[in-house]
């Protein structure tokens, strides 16, 4: 199956802050960082400010959500 879809949402989307919400009921918030034809690389914020980075499948995304500003 082709992801060309949610990649090139994803690429629209890139730099901003997102939740994406996967088939497997994970839930991750961040800002988009890398988009490949294969996943997406959030950058996300943890309670004590400290900068981690979640590497989502695409095939694994069920919904995207914008976050507004």
């Amino acid at each position: 199956m082709n992801y060309q879809h949610i990649e090139n949402l994803l690429i629209r989307y890139r730099a901003d802050a997102v939740t994406i919400k996967t088939i497997s009921g994970g839930i991750y918030e961040g800002v988009i960082s890398d988009v490949t034809n294969d996943y997406v690389a959030l950058k996300t914020t943890d309670r004590l400010t400290e900068n981690d980075v979640v590497i989502v499948l695409l095939h694994a995304i069920e919904s995207v959500l914008p976050q507004r500003s």
